[in-house]
């Protein structure tokens, strides 16, 4: 009954929008400032890794995230300094135009949880709960949005190979 609120009601929708953007204004300002002002993941990197989420029982909670960190994560932090603030720049641009919107919430998630991973929590945990009303809502949350447009043309151009396909079988018979 919610997710079909969710997913079809344009009351819905409206607040999905409010979520929407100021959840994309929160991202596309972080992102920005990190353009801007000169970012390096190098530092946090190395702290997350040393310093890994530890249990009860004194071993990290998350070892194959902090084994990710030392062995992929610190050797390509050149490239993490490229992909954080573009990514967070985009999440909040897609969420705020509702472009891709489904896209966005889930890369913006994605991104939260990396930090929630690293023992950050800050306030990612809010942030994971607007993006998971957005994912549930699918195409309901960018309605009022580009997403209204780029939807259903990007349905046309992946059905147009399709149909294609279907008419040449329907000339072979």
């Amino acid at each position: 009954m919610i997710n079909n609120w969710l997913r079809e009601n344009k009351i819905a929708a409206a607040l999905l929008t409010v979520i929407r953007v100021y959840w994309g204004y929160l991202w596309i300002t972080a992102g920005w400032g990190k353009i801007t002002g000169g970012f390096d993941s190098k530092g946090f990197l190395a702290n997350a890794a040393a310093n890994p989420v530890m249990g009860p029982d004194g071993a990290p909670v998350f070892g194959w995230y902090n084994s990710f960190l030392q062995s992929f994560a610190l050797p390509n932090a050149d490239l993490f300094n490229f992909m954080i603030p573009w990514g967070e720049f985009l999440v909040g641009l897609g969420l705020i135009l509702g472009c891709l919107t489904t896209a966005a919430a889930f890369f913006g998630i994605l991104m939260n949880f990396s930090f929630l991973l690293t023992g950050t929590v800050s306030h990612n945990p809010t942030d994971i709960l607007m993006g998971v009303f957005i994912l549930a809502a699918g195409y309901n949350a960018g309605r009022f949005g580009l997403d209204y447009y780029v939807m259903p043309f990007i349905r046309k151009q992946l059905n147009k190979g399709k149909e294609e396909e279907s008419g040449a079988n329907v000339n072979r018979v």
